[in-house]
């Protein structure tokens, strides 16, 4: 993977079109921006009940937006990374449709998880309360066959999306022909989603048990094999990702939106750099995705303390919504559909109260942070929540999935504070001291230096948080250091 910036975008939602217009885009106003693009999921179908997470053929390109060959040309632009959507399938699928229509006589029987595959002999009101839930519903969904009869299928997220029996030799198939599918495509990278909750046991929590990292392990061994790189996607306990960074080609780094916001809001950077003492080097690093903004990452679990303490969470989530003048209050919890209980909905520019010093900020520590850089498109864009979209979907999430039109994108780019990110996110490219060693000082919780240095020669990042003002410059030997960026 090249250690350089990657865009993460919905082909359909950056210039309003399919994959040529995306291309146009690339090759246009974001032209030699970005090393890879993270393609969020442009499978049949790209507009579903969770914008493509909920797949009913994971192996075509929706018609609508192009086809596999579009795919190969872009990846001889940049690397691409795509989703491997681990944990379900759509009900709307053709071998779901088949077991609702055969029941168990279906050749698709044993693709899917139910209730009694986990639980043969039913669950103790225990078992079920030691499930990890994301939402606050139960794990089944109870479904009608076309028989008159009902099954409790696993669905971990929606009714809409079935749980894979991914320990089945079916359901090892269906992901090995994808793999396959994406290796022709020339995929360089595959997301592994939701892969903490793929495996199932009684009397655990089902997420990210023993018995899930053999699974991983076994995946990405099947990856590697047709030369694709793994990340792996998991919302967890900070302990958990550096576990996992161990045992994989690449982990997230979810803390860190939260650390940066934390550091920003109180001027604050202890626990920040606490975090890079122990910060997994293997790792992307996101300040906004798709999905709101993480904050389980940070958290407690289980009487083992967390990067922040409970009450700094409170406060955090609480500076969110004053920053957004409440807007992410309402695309948040209970008044929001697809319901996520661990994260805010807010577009990471509005979580810093559209300042645009401070967001530049932010994205500077990014970029210092150990790991791969990844920026959102309406991040990228320093884009502002859609209260209009959420006020028709409903769906909290989709406060931060604006639809820019290419004249949008134009219009956003005169910005000074999109210039200004682009300046910085040209340095992080092409500055080589980046491939080096990092490095941090602090003399104070409001100033600190993040630096990288390669043979004799640094580049160093200088934050004062008192004063929100960021410099980076450059030093070699015992030279007098250069000034190259400064907010």
């Amino acid at each position: 993977m090249k250690n350089q910036v990657q865009l993460i975008t919905y082909i359909d939602r950056l210039g309003k079109g399919d994959i040529r217009t995306l291309e146009r885009v690339l090759s246009g106003p974001l032209k030699g921006l970005f090393g890879g693009i993270h393609m969020l999921p442009f499978f049949t179908p790209f507009d579903g009940a969770d914008a493509g997470f909920d797949p009913s053929n994971h192996a075509q390109v929706d018609p609508r937006l192009g086809d596999w060959q579009d795919i190969k040309r872009l990846s001889g632009q940049a690397e691409l990374m795509v989703d491997l959507i681990v944990n379900h399938v759509s009900s709307e699928s053709p071998q779901f449709q088949d077991v609702l229509a055969k029941g168990e006589q279906s050749e698709f029987n044993k693709l899917f998880l139910t209730m009694s595959s986990v639980f043969p002999n039913g669950a103790t009101e225990q078992q079920i309360c030691n499930i990890y839930r994301p939402r606050p519903n139960l794990p089944w969904s109870m479904i009608k066959l076309a028989d008159g009869s009902t099954r409790l299928f696993w669905t971990t997220f929606t009714a809409q999306q079935i749980d894979i029996d991914v320990e089945s030799e079916q359901g090892q198939q269906y992901l090995l022909n994808i793999l396959k599918e994406f290796h022709q495509a020339g995929i360089s990278t595959i997301r592994l989603d939701a892969t903490g909750y793929a495996i199932k046991r009684p009397d655990t929590s089902c997420f990210m048990i023993p018995e899930t990292f053999d699974f991983i392990a076994q995946l990405t061994e099947q990856a590697r094999a047709l030369n694709i790189e793994v990340l792996v996607e998991i919302h967890s306990y900070y302990q958990t990702q550096i576990e996992i960074a161990a045992k994989v080609d690449r982990v997230y780094d979810f803390a860190l939106p939260p650390l940066v916001l934390h550091t920003l809001f109180n001027k604050d950077a202890a626990p920040l750099l606490q975090w890079f003492n122990v910060s997994p080097r293997n790792c992307i690093t996101v300040l906004d995705t798709h999905d709101g903004i993480g904050v389980i990452d940070v958290g407690a679990d289980n009487g083992r303390s967390g990067l922040l303490a409970p009450q700094q969470i409170d406060d955090l989530v609480e500076q969110i919504h004053r920053h957004s003048n409440g807007e992410s209050r309402l695309a948040t919890g209970a008044a929001a559909s697809n319901l996520d209980l661990y994260q805010v909905n807010c577009s990471f520019y509005d979580a810093l109260g559209k300042n645009d010093q401070l967001y530049l900020i932010a994205r500077a520590i990014q970029f210092f942070a150990p790991g791969i850089p990844q920026v959102y498109y309406q991040g990228l864009l320093a884009g502002k929540n859609d209260m209009e979209l959420l006020a028709t979907t409903k769906v909290g999430r989709d406060i931060n999935r604006r639809y820019f039109s290419e004249q949008d994108i134009e219009a956003h780019i005169q910005q000074p504070v999109v210039q200004k990110l682009f300046e910085l996110i040209r340095i992080r490219n092409e500055a080589p001291e980046f491939n080096g060693l990092f490095s941090f000082e602090s003399t104070a919780n409001h100033e600190f230096v993040l630096s990288w240095q390669l043979n004799d020669s640094t580049i160093s990042l200088a934050v004062d948080l008192n004063q929100s003002q960021a410099i980076i410059f450059t030093a070699k030997n015992a030279e007098p250091s250069h000034d190259i960026w400064k907010i």
